[in-house]
């Protein structure tokens, strides 16, 4: 059941060079991560904002902080994104509460490591049903408020991994892909309707949970690779990019850097990036512990704004040293 609260009379904020009214923000993930960061800043600058997320318990934690950065009010509707009927009662929900929707923003995801082949199949199917079914769900459900409305936004949040390829991530990689072209395909298919924007926007190294919850089937876990952003970078990205969609998407400079490589030189892309992506994306040195993680169902005891996972050059450089000690010892 959905709760909400109204902590304060609604706040009058400034967009470009006019006042509005507070505006009615929907993010999914918002329990962790990316999504906790967009759903924090929508909240300091007044905003009214939906949580949606799989775990109740998150999400009220997610609420109480917006309430006390000045949230004009807050809505926590528990929803697992990869099931339609509840993302449909979810933006029943918030219209019967709010009469609209202003800025959608897609941030629920997971991950799972391992070969296509060793990754369990409702493992690697949940995956996608979560990234891209999941944006698929919501997009189903708001476009039709959205285009009654005449106007509003949706932002995705896709990945650098969703322009690439990459060892061990398979099923993100596909999923990924996909969000992309889900944002491309609700550009074409609304352009009778100049007024609703679509933004995309593709983060790399994230300071989030997502590594240390994902599913785990190969011989390493993840981490975040080097150059690592702050959750609170992309949520400002992509609240930016839900009034300005031609904003830049990628977050950093890195990743252009390593698009054009995958893009540009393909050959050289192929032979580097497995040894690159084993020493910077993933850790070599903690326990491997083999396992579905949050992928099948909902695991909050991770959630939290950031992953804590420490400094990403320093973890480079205990990776560089586990491959010397294992060379050494011909394992």
């Amino acid at each position: 059941m959905a709760q909400h609260r109204d902590p304060a009379p609604p706040r009058l904020h400034r967009r470009g060079q006019g006042v509005t009214s507070p505006r009615v923000v929907l993010v999914t993930g918002a329990s962790s991560g990316i999504g906790e960061a967009t759903s924090r800043a929508a909240a300091s600058r007044g905003d009214h904002v939906v949580l949606l997320a799989r775990g109740r318990e998150s999400l009220e934690r997610v609420a109480a902080d917006c309430d006390a950065l000045g949230a004009a009010s807050t809505l926590v509707v528990p929803a697992d994104v990869s099931d339609d009927a509840a993302v449909s009662e979810a933006v029943a929900t918030t219209m019967e509460r709010h009469q609209r929707l202003d800025v959608v923003v897609g941030c629920a995801g997971v991950v799972a490591y391992g070969r296509l082949e060793e990754v369990p199949v409702d493992v690697f199917d949940q995956v996608l049903a979560t990234n891209l079914h999941g944006s698929t769900n919501l997009a189903r459900h708001v476009l039709p408020v959205l285009r009654d409305q005449g106007g509003g936004s949706m932002v995705l949040v896709g990945s650098l991994i969703g322009h690439l390829a990459v060892p061990d991530m398979g099923a993100y990689a596909l999923s990924k892909w996909g969000v992309r072209a889900l944002v491309r395909q609700l550009r074409v298919d609304n352009r009778d309707r100049p007024g609703i924007r679509f933004g995309y926007v593709a983060p790399g190294g994230v300071d989030t949970p997502i590594y240390r919850q994902a599913a785990t089937y190969g011989d390493s876990v993840g981490r975040p690779p080097f150059p690592v952003a702050s959750p609170e970078r992309v949520a400002r990205r992509v609240l930016a990019i839900a009034d300005r969609p031609w904003l830049p998407s990628q977050v950093g400079p890195a990743n252009d850097v390593i698009r054009f490589g995958f893009t540009a030189l393909p050959w050289v892309y192929d032979r580097l990036v497995n040894p690159l992506f084993r020493v910077v994306a993933q850790d070599l040195v903690a326990p491997v512990v083999r396992g579905p993680g949050n992928v099948l169902a909902s695991d909050q005891r991770l959630n939290g704004l950031r992953g804590d996972q420490g400094n990403a050059l320093v973890g480079v450089a205990r990776n560089l040293q586990a491959v010397v000690r294992r060379r050494r010892s011909g394992s």
